[in-house]
């Protein structure tokens, strides 16, 4: 058990601060939950609440601080420990992150996520034994709950992956992204359709005619936008760049789009939408820059540099209106082997990519990106975007590092070249990948036979439709 209370136990403030955080409005909720504290300071479910809101603002330090006393006041509240364990990976604290992870499972040796997050930390072989036990209970009968299979589905494909198991492993993630598709919500035809909304919004004409003019003026952040597919090496670009002493590193934040939502319908996170320039074209496209910057500013508190990037990987929808309404802006384009993203996709459980759980609709969404990002080449100004292939920076590191700088009008710095020593927060799955260095891989990542790849394969050369 958690040892948490009974909610009625727990003070107005945090029954307030638990409608605001079901709104998204985590200053506000985390101010409430804070008043309750200060009422109730040995309720460590307020605690508990008090770091789940500090990490969706970022504040990962804090929210450790605050896991951490709420295990203090209840040592079995192995969500605590859970959360705790993750927020000490995005901090790079590998080791402790990894012994909060398995005092959760000791306590609750049925959650499947928690042996997932323990798998993210690097620190479970296929001679541990948990692995046998996570082995046992993808098998037990009755089942477990399907989200704890397939959390157990991605941890064991990953330490077989590593073990050198790639045809069990593939059986693995089979297994799994299968079972989690049936349990989400993915409609293939208004992505295909919001696609081809982009190309026909945003012509050629449309965006000269939108595009504000000038360049940012003295002092003014410039954003550093890193777009791509996911596991396409976005990541790795980010910590290289956020290396340099000029530039900070604000990882994922939906900062465009949620801008966007005072124009119109805001999209939401791993779909993103579309939208059109601003009634008043010039003016309502300065005061959109204006608002971007602000959020953008605002996710970078007091470490705000004069370079910020932005990597939520979705902006590429929008390329258009970030474009005409941010010229000074830098836009990066990561790019990777089609195939090997896709698989790299297909063996991660995100919380926002719905298409990547089907090998026939990831190889589509895959195309139908790769077609719009063609059509930016051809309508953006020359040079806007800087295309960056993974396998060419592995291939040519510093030639590519010497690329990226002189792109953003960033000088050399020798630091972008140890990038694996930078200290900061990293979010996404690569958050193990880049605090390490880099290294030239011997040979292709293995595939499964072209038989089991049929369903990318097909979808990435358009030889299968899309669903009606």
């Amino acid at each position: 058990m958690n040892n948490f209370p009974d909610p009625s136990a727990y003070p107005e403030p945090f029954h307030e601060g638990t409608r605001l955080a079901a709104r998204g409005d985590y200053d506000a909720a985390l101010a409430c939950f804070e008043a309750a504290r200060r009422l109730c300071p040995s309720l460590a479910g307020i605690h508990h609440d008090i770091g789940v809101t500090l990490t969706r603002l970022g504040r990962e330090s804090e929210a450790a601080a605050a896991f951490a006393e709420a295990i203090a006041l209840a040592p079995s509240s192995h969500a605590s420990l859970n959360s705790l364990g993750n927020v000490l990976r995005n901090l790079g604290e590998f080791a402790k992150a990894a012994a909060a992870c398995r005092r959760a499972i000791a306590l609750s040796p049925e959650n499947g996520s928690y042996y997932l997050n323990l798998v993210k930390c690097g620190d479970l072989t296929i001679d541990d034994p948990l692995f046998a036990r996570m082995a046992r209970l993808t098998e037990r009968s009755p089942p477990l709950a399907d989200e704890d299979r397939v959390a157990l589905h991605f941890a064991l494909a990953d330490v077989m992956r590593k073990a050198g198991q790639q045809e069990a492993a593939f059986a693995q993630l089979l297994s799994g992204n299968a079972l989690h598709r049936t349990r989400i919500t993915y409609d293939e035809p208004a992505m295909m359709a919001l696609f081809a909304r982009a190309r026909a919004t945003f012509t050629r004409a449309a965006i000269d005619a939108a595009r504000v003019p000038g360049k940012a003026a003295d002092g003014a952040t410039t954003p550093i936008f890193i777009i791509g597919m996911p596991r396409s090496g976005t990541t790795l670009v980010e910590q290289i760049l956020s290396s340099h002493p000029l530039v900070f590193g604000a990882g994922e934040v939906a900062a465009f789009p949620a801008a966007t939502a005072a124009f119109s319908a805001a999209p939401k996170p791993g779909t993103g939408d579309v939208s059109p320039p601003p009634a008043g074209a010039g003016a309502g496209l300065e005061r959109l820059g204006t608002l971007y910057l602000a959020r953008l500013e605002a996710a970078a508190g007091a470490a705000r540099r004069p370079y910020i990037t932005d990597k939520y990987l979705f902006n590429f929808l929008n390329l258009g209106l970030i474009h005409a309404a941010l010229p000074h802006a830098r836009i990066i384009h990561c790019r990777r082997d089609p195939i090997d993203t896709c698989l790299s996709c297909f063996a991660r459980l995100f919380n926002d990519v719905p298409f990547a759980y089907d090998l026939g609709e990831l190889g589509r969404y895959y195309r139908a990106y790769q077609a719009l990002m063609a059509h930016w080449a051809a309508v953006l100004a020359p040079q806007a975007v800087l295309d960056v292939t993974y396998e060419d920076l592995v291939g040519d590191f510093p030639g590519q590092v010497r690329r990226m700088l002189a792109h953003c009008g960033l000088a050399w710095d020798d630091a972008c070249l140890a990038f694996h020593q930078t200290a900061r927060i990293v979010r996404t799955e690569s958050s193990t990948e880049v605090r390490k260095p880099l290294y030239r891989a011997p040979a292709r990542p293995w595939r499964p036979d072209d038989a089991s790849l049929r369903p990318l394969l097909d979808g990435l050369a358009g030889g299968s439709a899309v669903p009606g």
